[in-house]
């Protein structure tokens, strides 16, 4: 039997997946790590720190499982986009890696604007600047650290550093190429007239791969490292969002849209071509299935807002969140949060947007807090859904439900009724690892295709949780609520100092 391993490397921790050739996850290991927050607005993180829980995982597979170990036939790889790992000219890196978070970059996105006009920008990359992309940080380090520019040798993203550790080739792919936004998206290819408006070396570009190229072997210290066996075939991976698609069998424009509940919140879908929107407020970013590209609307806070929730509270588990929420009914009295603590990409593009409770009275308690938080979050990915549906003239009849948003019912039930749409979930909880692996038998030459790997190895639950009428005439009437809560206060938001 073939076997294949799938590696996430997430902002918040590292899930590694073992799966057979029939698609059944064989077993998993995660590690947890942190972001570090030196000053305000920042956000890290130690490549070291990653690579030893990457190892952890491996060490923690490998000795559960050692035959179906010594029959590894490829690894691949998915990771947190738009981070910026600089790296020497041996490959160590020169600082901590600046991650999607971040917001101290702010000022760089009026400054390339200035070198390259916005719509000539945009419509090259099909995004619009926003801090925590690579580009806007990696201008950020030229103008603030420039010791730390000089001393950099080449540029990645957060997984191809783990892949370079496992297999010594230093490079990326695509997907996460695109989510740089520093790269001709429609033609797949660095947009080196940019590049040279900016003032950027053009050395610092790695070479770009597709999802499913083999970037090399597991070398012989990795093998020792990691318990894994030497010279099982390393392939070059995606992005997270992009292998959460092939997670969910999201391999054509039919399938049904996917949304997801991680760090982060998104609604995405699939494209024959590079649709964007002419606002800029989607992005647009090629996929792992090379003949298609991914739309997707985001919203900045997700799980990120629940984590927060629980800190905020002092509660262990996300499970006691759950029940708090129970305890109240949908709509929580009134009271519509606005889930804007880490600003805002999508519908409105605005770093500098917060977060609100609105509604709130001496009747509410801490458990009508936590339902609102979770239904703000939603009502996020409701405001992307009617973005999405606009800008395709498309609507699906179905979604599915993924990452955090679908591990629990009362997040299902809030999607299926503030959607108003039947919501599906795949029977594996770790459909960015499961994509990867997939990924990995597509590129080996396991299977001949993605459609043949997705029809072999994504498989749904058989409950589908359907809209209840109810709750989706209540949550209609503040959904429209929640729709106004930002354009109100976008002043107001400008105008609080830093």
């Amino acid at each position: 039997m073939a076997y294949f391993m799938g590696i996430d490397v997430g902002t918040s921790s590292v899930k590694t997946l073992m799966i057979d050739g029939e698609g059944t996850e064989i077993g998993s290991a995660s590690r947890k790590y942190d972001v570090l927050k030196p000053k305000m607005n920042y956000a890290e993180q130690n490549p070291e720190e990653i690579w030893e829980a990457v190892k952890g995982t491996l060490l923690e597979l490998s000795g559960r499982y050692p035959k179906e170990t010594a029959q590894l036939k490829g690894i691949s790889y998915s990771g947190q986009m738009h981070g910026l790992v600089l790296v020497d000219r041996f490959g160590k890196p020169v600082c901590n890696m600046i991650i999607w978070q971040d917001h101290r970059s702010v000022d760089q996105r009026d400054k390339i604007y200035s070198a390259v006009p916005f719509e000539e920008f945009n419509r090259i990359t099909l995004n619009q600047l926003s801090p925590g992309y690579l580009i806007m940080s990696l201008m950020w380090i030229r103008e603030h650290a420039k010791e730390i520019y000089d001393r950099s040798a080449l540029f990645l993203l957060p997984k191809d550093y783990i892949r370079y550790r496992m297999c010594g080739t230093l490079g990326t792919d695509m997907s996460d190429a695109s989510a740089s936004v520093i790269f001709d998206t429609a033609g797949k290819c660095w947009p080196w007239e940019i590049v040279e408006r900016l003032g950027l070396r053009k050395e610092l570009f790695p070479d770009c791969h597709a999802s499913t190229e083999t970037a090399g072997v597991i070398t012989r210290e990795c093998a020792g490292e990691c318990g894994l066996p030497e010279g099982v075939p390393v392939l070059y991976g995606g992005g997270d969002t992009l292998m959460h698609e092939i997670g969910t069998g999201m391999i054509n424009e039919g399938r049904p849209w996917v949304s997801n509940i991680g760090t982060a919140c998104q609604v995405t879908c699939v494209m024959r071509r590079p649709v964007y929107d002419e606002q800029f407020r989607t992005n647009t970013f090629c996929c792992v299935k090379e003949d298609l590209w991914m739309l997707m609307a985001v919203g900045m806070c997700g799980g990120a807002a629940m984590k927060w929730m629980q800190g905020i509270l002092g509660v262990s588990a996300f499970e006691e969140l759950n029940r708090m929420a129970e305890q109240v009914r949908p709509g929580s009295d009134g009271v519509i949060f606005l889930p804007y603590l880490s600003g805002t990409r999508c519908p409105e593009n605005d770093p500098l947007s917060k977060g609100i409770y609105f509604g709130l009275s001496l009747d509410h308690g801490r458990e009508h807090l936590v339902r609102s938080t979770m239904e703000g979050v939603v009502y996020s990915l409701r405001s992307d859904l009617d973005l999405l549906e606009e800008l395709t003239q498309k609507s699906p009849e179905t979604m599915i439900a993924s990452g955090g948003g679908a591990r629990g019912r009362l997040f299902l039930q809030m999607q299926a009724d503030i959607f108003k749409k039947p919501i599906y979930t795949t029977e594996s909880a770790e459909q960015s690892c499961l994509g990867a692996a997939v990924t990995a038998a597509v590129g080996t030459g396991y299977f001949a295709s993605f459609e043949e790997a997705c029809e072999k190895t994504v498989r749904f639950r058989d409950e589908v949780v359907e809209p209840i009428q109810e709750n989706c005439r209540r949550y209609e009437e503040y959904y429209q609520v929640y729709r106004e809560l930002y354009g109100r206060n976008k002043e107001l938001f400008w105008r609080m100092p830093v």
